[in-house]
């Protein structure tokens, strides 16, 4: 009997940081990861360009059940932008659309400009998006000159600094809420300064509790694998609770553990009124993620099985 690739697959549980390289889809990147892995089961938590680098989490297994917490959690970029000149894509792998004089800049300048886009912001979706209109992702339309209007949004713009500056070239530091298109930020920043604007590089620093100190790129777990076989991989694996390592940590009794499994939502003191939060047994394992009510009760938003 000849034996599949499909049923060479094992049960691997636990989350990986890689460090994505330039020029493949997260799609891809996963794949790599789940083949390098020869995991059953796994799958990202947010995509990033083709052209970006960075930070993407990956969750295998179980941890897949909570990978919802890291698409909603806040994220942070560093961008390099081309001043002068719009793309039909806002980054390098767009057609030139416009070239425009760059106006002389200074930090002054630059810090009225940046000012305007702290906090509280609203953004249209750019056409080169995984956005859908109709069941057909906005990208495939896009390709086909075809656009559709797209109702702006609101996302948070919690820090935006400036790293460097030349007189045609902008490196800025992003922390930002989920569903923000860096691209769609340079973009309108550079409307603002009547030049245009499109990303040159982008790379992704954090996602939720997770930093750059724990990225590995694909180049390391492959010699890791070669070196130690799969045990070197897998000894790379973050567990399932670290999803929850910047979240408020709520620990429960066996009896309010057993209600929170039943989907109930139970009373608990001393704690934020709204949010996210970590939920603990008395012996220290992790149980899952809640959300705080204002009224000091905690609703289960996704417990783990006794065999996960």
């Amino acid at each position: 009997m000849v034996t599949t690739a499909k049923q060479n697959r094992r049960s691997v549980n636990g989350i990986l940081v890689l460090d994505k390289e330039h020029g493949i889809s997260s799609n891809r990147a996963l794949q790599q990861v789940k083949h390098l892995y020869a995991a059953r089961k796994a799958g990202h938590t947010g995509s990033l360009d083709p052209i970006a680098t960075g930070m993407l989490v990956i969750c295998f297994g179980h941890a897949t059940k909570f990978s919802q917490f890291l698409l909603e959690a806040d994220k942070s970029y560093r961008v390099t932008a081309k001043l002068g000149v719009t793309t039909t894509t806002a980054d390098t792998e767009g057609e030139v659309i416009s070239e425009k004089p760059v106006v002389t800049l200074n930090e002054e300048i630059l810090e009225k400009i940046l000012q305007q886009f702290r906090g509280s912001i609203s953004q249209i979706p750019p056409m080169y998006s995984a956005l859908k209109h109709q069941g057909q992702p906005l990208y495939k339309l896009a390709r086909q000159g075809i656009e559709v209007e797209r109702k702006p949004r609101t996302v948070n713009i919690y820090a935006l600094s400036l790293e460097r500056y030349s007189q045609d070239e902008l490196q800025l530091h992003v922390r930002c809420s989920k569903g923000t298109y860096i691209r769609t930020l340079v973009e309108d920043i550079g409307e603002q300064l009547g030049c245009g604007a499109h990303v040159t590089e982008l790379r992704r620093l954090d996602v939720g509790g997770f930093t750059e100190q724990a990225m590995l790129t694909r180049e390391q777990l492959e010699l890791l694998c070669e070196q130690q076989d799969l045990a070197g991989i897998d000894q790379q694996l973050l567990p399932i609770s670290s999803i929850s390592a910047h979240m408020p940590k709520v620990e429960v009794a066996a009896n309010s553990a057993f209600f929170l499994k039943q989907g109930q939502s139970i009373a608990i003191e001393n704690m934020p009124n709204s949010g996210l939060v970590g939920i603990y047994g008395e012996d220290q394992r992790f149980l899952g993620v809640g959300e705080m009510t204002a009224e000091g009760r905690v609703i289960p938003r996704r417990i783990l099985a006794e065999n996960g």
